[in-house]
């Protein structure tokens, strides 16, 4: 597997400014902010997601307490058919006392997608809409899957 630069990154991401081009990849924004309202489940035969409930913002910021949070991407995503990607934190969040986590993004996956967000910082912290928060990259594959994604989180937040 090769890593693109940030400069071929920002070709699959709709709404990039020129700003968010670094390097190794193109950085993500917070468009919304959702809170966990229940308990979810994952068994052998169907995944059931919890509730959310959007959390609104005051000013543009969003002031989050010690938690798990979803946050749904300003960017759509088009991840090419010989590619995988996936997101991981600016360094910013991480000395603020947070994180978010990325799950793998297939080939083929279009969408603005979301990250899980964790605040572990017990004074919480402020992120403001259009914060530039993760970090997409790209990564190509030895050689072409066999299929590519069209699970049900394809075109998802579009």
């Amino acid at each position: 597997m090769s890593v693109y630069p940030g400069r071929l990154v920002v070709r699959y991401i709709g709404g990039a400014r020129v700003e968010q081009v670094q390097p190794a990849g193109v950085d993500l924004t917070v468009n919304e902010i959702y809170e966990f309202n229940e308990g979810g489940i994952i068994s052998i035969e169907r995944v059931k997601l919890p509730q959310y409930r959007l959390k609104d913002p005051e000013n543009g910021r969003y002031a989050l307490k010690p938690g798990a949070y979803l946050v749904r991407f300003g960017e759509v995503i088009k991840v090419p058919s010989d590619c995988i990607g996936i997101f991981l934190p600016r360094s910013s969040l991480l000395r603020m006392g947070a994180t978010i986590q990325s799950a793998l993004w297939d080939p083929g996956y279009e969408g603005r997608g979301v990250g899980l967000l964790i605040v572990m910082n017990p004074y919480g912290i402020v992120l403001e809409k259009g914060a530039r928060i993760a970090q997409f990259i790209l990564m190509k594959m030895t050689e072409p899957p066999e299929r590519v994604y069209r699970g049900s989180y394809q075109h998802e937040g579009m």
